[in-house]
């Protein structure tokens, strides 16, 4: 079997999966019935939560221009990058620094397909893509350094992923681990959904979710989502709701509190 023959055998298109139902919620096309029909039914119990998704698309757009721009990072470790869509981490800083590196990391074998076709960048920079697992940072590392150069910083983006991570320490120590590898300079850019008493539906459309989708998700307070940045300096405006990290005009008319969190640390 092929390689491609061997990730397309690993589509399941009979079960809902997250990536394809952030594709819905954001627009996107690539995605089966099955995810449009339980994206649906997860509006139905929280009709905001599409924004959330938009919200932590708009949050990754300005961390990356901020870091491309402002703070010099010429590289970019995407992990959990999920389907490919508007404005992807290569397209917003290679617009900024044409000769930027950028290496995406998902397992999901839909994601692989069309990372394939769609991942391709300036004939300045790099583009790459791994199949390979959160849990692994190690090995994540050590096929990063193929493209990216470690000795130099990186921004390690990881939005929306940790949440598949259950276990509390075990999910610390992965972006722990990664950030290790990562030299004076690099930056952490995450995003997270949080569950709060002042959002219940949250909570209701996540416990949907887990009953009938793959893979599990595993909300956070805000607090806890802080914990992801210790050790880092974070930057201002810290850990908010992701409509809320440094808004520019096309934030305007947006809702100023989603459940998605999201903060931007640097490593001393």
């Amino acid at each position: 079997m092929t390689d491609d023959a061997a990730i397309q055998a690993r589509i399941d298109s009979t079960r809902p999966h997250t990536a394809r139902i952030w594709n819905y919620w954001t627009g996107g096309k690539d995605h089966y019935p099955v995810d449009q029909a339980a994206g649906d039914q997860i509006r139905a119990l929280h009709p905001g939560i599409g924004e959330y998704a938009l919200a932590d698309r708009r949050f990754l757009g300005r961390a990356v221009r901020h870091l491309a721009a402002e703070a010099g990072v010429r590289q970019f470790l995407d992990v959990g990058t999920g389907l490919p869509s508007a404005d992807n981490t290569h397209e917003v800083a290679q617009r900024i620094r044409p000769d930027a590196r950028i290496v995406y990391v998902d397992n999901d074998p839909l994601v692989l397909v069309h990372a394939r076709a769609l991942l391709t960048g300036t004939p300045e920079g790099r583009t790459d893509y791994l199949d390979a697992d959160l849990r692994e940072p190690e090995a994540i590392l050590e096929q990063a350094a193929r493209t990216l150069d470690l000795s130099e910083p990186v921004a390690l983006m990881l939005l929306g992923v940790v949440i598949f991570v259950e276990d509390d320490e075990e999910s610390y120590g992965v972006v722990r681990r990664l950030m290790a590898g990562l030299p004076s300079g690099s930056h952490l850019v995450l995003s997270h959904t949080i569950t709060s008493p002042r959002m219940p539906e949250v909570d209701e459309a996540v416990a949907f979710w887990n009953e009938n989708g793959t893979p599990r998700l595993t909300q956070r307070t805000p607090d806890q989502v802080a914990r992801y940045f210790d050790g880092l300096e974070l930057l201002d405006p810290g850990v908010v709701s992701c409509n809320r990290w440094r808004p520019d005009e096309e934030d305007l008319g947006a809702p100023a509190e989603v459940a998605m969190y999201g903060g931007v640390g640097r490593k001393g």
